[in-house]
């Protein structure tokens, strides 16, 4: 799709012309079922390969962590009731005796271990090492220069469970809330099908017991470590792709979870549903994708220039009422701290001069495609688009399924992608920057030099960090260095939107509602 000529504002009005109708209360509820919306089918059901956000929050469902999330959304016991290290480099971890996965079976430290060679192994894991990244062998494993067998993980015993690491790695248990050892004899009965209903084993606060592409039926797991305090017995979760289907939905009674309303649509929601529409301060990040592999882009000038001309207090206001922030880094400032005046306003002057001294301008115009998935995102490639015409830059808008636009930049098939991730409950701010670290998710931007060797070698020293305040010091002195070469370009610092029925009870203050098992459902 391109839009070269047409504004901003009359699209943006155009496609918010149509708000969020009402639309009738259904008769009556399912006693003791928590019925959720999401946005987006997950990618899988299995936690060595799903990346997606929704697949993310599945497993929080439906798998047990090593280590979890507290109902505060710090640090707490999972499966492991303990865990210690003296310098970063080893770190013990001591299963709780007596736990069992949901068909009944024994679940101990050898599953742990064998989930983590499975992680690594070429043939069943998956290119993005995540969280293991340091663990000693890992990358080796996964590039087949080594047995899965040979990383630095294992089990002396039924209860204990060893890490040893190639670099220090000082948050390994905050990482490990994220880690979801695997039932091994279920897998190798079917290993092709055993994410599916019929074949459902696992350690989470409930199990798969239906399933099709678009909807899922959840049942609490009798078996799981804490299943004494939860309290939901039934759970419905549906893939509603359409943010005003899902809210219409949800004024109609016939859901009591659903996130991501349109954020056009947020100043008049907060009318409507009062206390019914909860926004949270949550770790996600909008922003421009650059590929430095492409004429132009890899030179910081252009790349600054770019920067330099984005209206983020428009995209902030227009797009989100207001809710969202603008984000001139990565890493979320301090809420408390003043921003200067006019630094989210764009600099039209200033970003044509720079892309002058690159060698663009009127007789040589920088031309663009600008890569972003169909619906809200596309409007915000519009406003861009139109903010980089004012500076003399020509894009062309391509917008596609979400499927698509991550197969094109997995190519780098493309010069600009609208790119958008929500660490969910990753609560510590200095996780924002993890995805653009070497080998993180969002390290496919093709930049390098000796800058990329520095903003490595500071990433590495802040992960060694055990203590949170010195590891965030580290993390801003990496930030700097991403930042002075705008190696990709923040745009919004969004806040989470949830629509929560006032069936709902037992939201800890302050956190997303994504662990279903602390939650409570008000009978009528």
């Amino acid at each position: 799709m391109t839009l070269p000529d047409l504004s901003r504002r009359a699209f943006i009005a155009a496609a918010s012309a149509a708000g969020v109708s009402a639309c009738g209360r259904r008769e009556a509820d399912p006693e003791g079922m928590l019925r959720v919306a999401i946005d987006t089918e997950p990618d899988s059901l299995d936690p060595l390969k799903g990346q997606f956000a929704a697949s993310a929050l599945l497993y929080k469902q439906l798998h047990a962590p090593l280590t979890e999330y507290s109902p505060s959304g710090g640090l707490a016991p999972g499966l492991a009731a303990s865990w210690r290290t003296q310098d970063g480099t080893v770190w013990i971890f001591r299963i709780t005796p007596g736990l069992r996965w949901s068909d009944g079976a024994p679940l101990n430290a050898h599953d742990v271990v064998w989930t983590a060679r499975r992680a690594v192994d070429p043939a069943t894991g998956f290119a993005n090492l995540g969280d293991f990244f340091a663990v000693q062998g890992a990358r080796d494993a996964l590039a087949g220069r080594i047995a899965p067998e040979d990383i630095g993980v294992e089990a002396p015993d039924d209860l204990t469970v060893i890490f040893r690491m190639s670099q220090p790695v000082g948050a390994f248990p905050v990482l490990m809330r994220e880690f979801y050892p695997l039932p091994r004899h279920a897998v190798e009965a079917s290993p092709d099908r055993w994410t599916r209903a019929e074949n459902w084993v696992g350690a989470g606060p409930y199990v798969l017991t239906q399933s099709t592409q678009l909807s899922w039926r959840l049942a609490r797991n009798p078996h799981f470590h804490a299943a004494d305090t939860v309290s939901i017995p039934n759970v419905s979760v549906e893939v509603v792709e359409d943010p005003a289907t899902r809210t219409r939905m949800f004024r109609a009674g016939d859901l009591d979870l659903a996130d991501q309303p349109p954020a056009e649509q947020i100043g008049f929601l907060q009318s409507q549903l009062g206390e019914r529409l909860r926004a949270f301060r949550a770790p996600i990040l909008t922003y421009l994708k650059v590929n430095h592999r492409r004429e132009g882009l890899s030179d910081p000038r252009v790349r600054r220039a770019l920067s330099m001309a984005v209206d983020r207090d428009f995209l902030a206001r227009e797009f989100f009422s207001g809710e969202a922030g603008p984000a001139l880094s990565v890493i979320p400032p301090d809420p408390e701290a003043e921003r200067p005046e006019g630094a989210a306003r764009p600099n039209t002057e200033g970003a044509r001069l720079l892309l002058e001294e690159a060698g663009f301008g009127p007789d040589n115009p920088l031309s663009l495609t600008l890569r972003a998935t169909a619906g809200g995102r596309e409007r915000l490639a519009v406003s861009l688009a139109d903010d980089f015409a004012q500076a003399g830059v020509r894009t062309e808008i391509i917008a596609t399924y979400p499927v698509d636009m991550y197969q094109a930049v997995a190519g780098g098939e493309y010069d600009l992608a609208l790119g958008r991730f929500d660490r969910g409950l990753k609560s510590e701010e200095d996780f924002m920057l993890e995805p653009f670290a070497p080998g993180g998710f969002a390290d496919d931007h093709g930049w390098t030099g000796p800058e990329r060797d520095r903003f490595a070698a500071l990433m590495a020293a802040a992960r060694a960090e055990i203590g949170r305040e010195d590891r965030a010091r580290r993390h801003r002195e990496a930030e700097a260095v991403f930042l002075s070469e705008q190696v990709n370009i923040p745009l919004l610092h969004e806040r989470a939107f949830w629509m929560v029925s006032e069936r709902v009870r037992g939201m800890p203050s302050g956190l997303q509602p994504q662990l279903w098992r602390d939650l409570r459902l008000e009978t009528r």
